[in-house]
């Protein structure tokens, strides 16, 4: 490196050093003028004393407003109103005595700047944690607390103009159009998509829960089809609220004509099952075949339906428990709708008598009235107890009746009926065997009278045998 370069590096490294320290200078300028004072001291040790304050006392007023003022309210809108007022007292309590503090130091001659501006924050921390106690949703109204109030805060400070202005400067170019314009997205952009999503996909949200209730209300509509209405309406809403968030940023809806190649190639490889469940469900819902409050068995599990979702149908079994199956599986793997067009359902309890049963004719008879006399047990069409065949062993019969109401289970009723039998046939001295086996010894070589004949109370183990060839 020449002395000339050396000299002009050395002239750059002074410049940018007297640039750094002349900005450190002002930037401590501006804090001695516009902090360091008196006054500013003032008010914010106000604010801090006001919020301690208000933190001591907001206790004490939800605990008067719970017991002396909200057993006085009787409609119920006006408790939910009360009961908000008392989850924010906090800051209501603050922006209370920052109101006096500001008269005070207004009374006293001081600035009030940073008062007002401490109120001006309350006043929209309020307004907006009253709008998210309205909104059900836990995350929707932590998504509109979170982004409504920093944008409140910005603009009470008056900086919101300029933090606009950086964001839409800091830009990403994406080359120029056909017509030779530049075409560019910038960190703007980005941010009001976000807000133009979430704002969208709250209102679908909030749409579709409005019109699902109000479906449900209407009498004249079936199940079936209401579960169809209200399907299509979950799935069309949020793609309206996409090409809506699209369209309100700027972004041309024909451009993305270009990425429906992809979007058919990722539907065909990762997204299948899902397209297939999706498909599954309307087919479900078109044929009548499963239904809202049907009584289904899919595998091991016997429930209740209790909604159709846009992937699986939602079964609540007698224990409780929700089973979420998949759509598909009831049209790959097949389902017993218990009531599907009509509720009578006959059950069959296998029946077996020993065969030293002399009249099978009576066992008939008790099985019959044993079923007769059990309660959800149809009395027309009469039980029908049928001589099945002889089994191995014992003489087995085959009990039929028939029952209304499988939403109330179907094991149960068998289990009351099973235990009537067993009573009647108790009492009419009937065995009900267990399965035997008889081992006949043709003849033997062997001494009975020797050890090596096993006795009848011993077990006789099976010899292992040696694999070989010999």
């Amino acid at each position: 490196m020449s002395e000339q370069d050396s000299a002009n590096s050395a002239l750059t490294e002074l410049v940018a050093s007297e640039d750094l320290r002349r900005q450190l200078e002002q930037a401590i300028a501006w804090l001695r003028d516009n902090l360091l004072t008196f006054n500013v001291a003032l008010e914010l040790s106000l604010i801090a004393i006001v919020v301690g304050a208000a933190i001591f006392v907001s206790p004490r007023l939800k605990r008067l407003v719970s017991t002396q003022l909200m057993p006085r309210i009787k409609g119920d809108m006006a408790r939910r109103g009360v009961d908000s007022f008392r989850i924010i007292m906090v800051p209501i309590a603050t922006l209370i005595l920052l109101n006096v503090a500001s008269i005070g130091l207004t009374v006293a001659g001081q600035s009030t700047a940073w008062v007002s501006a401490a109120i001006s924050l309350v006043t929209a921390w309020i307004v907006i944690r009253l709008v998210t106690l309205i909104i059900r949703s836990q995350f929707w109204s932590r998504v509109a607390f979170y982004v409504v109030w920093p944008i409140a805060a910005l603009d009470v400070f008056g900086i919101l103009d300029d933090v606009v202005a950086y964001l839409d400067a800091a830009a990403i170019p994406l080359g120029t159009t056909t017509d030779g314009a530049e075409r560019q997205i910038s960190a703007l952009d980005v941010v009001r998509g976000f807000l133009a999503f979430v704002l969208f996909f709250w209102i679908a949200n909030m749409a579709s829960r409005f019109l699902s209730h109000r479906i449900h209300q209407i009498e004249e509509l079936t199940p079936s089809l209401q579960a169809l209405i209200i399907k299509i309406l979950n799935i069309l809403l949020p793609v309206i609220a996409v090409f809506a968030a699209l369209q309100l940023i700027g972004v041309n809806l024909a451009a993305l004509a270009v990425f429906s190649g992809a979007i058919g190639l990722g539907i065909g490889l990762g997204l299948q099952r899902t397209v297939a469940n999706l498909i599954a469900g309307f087919t479900l819902i078109a044929d009548k075949s499963i239904k809202p409050g049907d009584v289904v068995t899919v595998g091991d599990t016997f429930g209740w339906v209790t909604s159709l979702g846009a992937r699986y149908v939602s079964i609540r079994t007698r224990d409780g428990t929700e089973h979420l199956v998949p759509n598909e599986d009831f049209i790959n793997n097949g389902v017993i709708n218990w009531s599907h067009q009509d509720r009578a359902v006959r059950i069959h309890a296998p029946v077996g008598v020993a065969y030293g049963t002399e009249d099978l004719r009576l066992v008939q008879q008790l099985c019959q009235e044993a079923a007769a006399e059990t309660e959800r047990v149809l009395q027309s069409p009469k039980p029908v107890c049928n001589l099945v065949e002889f089994g191995s062993s014992s003489v087995d019969f085959d009990l039929r009746f028939w029952i209304t109401d499988p939403q109330n289970g179907v094991g149960n009723v068998r289990s009351a009926v099973y235990l009537n039998i067993w009573d009647r046939l108790k009492a009419n001295n009937i065995e009900i065997p267990f399965p035997q086996r008889d081992l006949h010894i043709r003849s033997s070589d062997l001494d009975p009278k020797s050890d090596l004949v096993p006795r009848p109370d011993e077990f006789v183990r099976p010899a292992l045998v040696k694999g070989g060839d010999d």
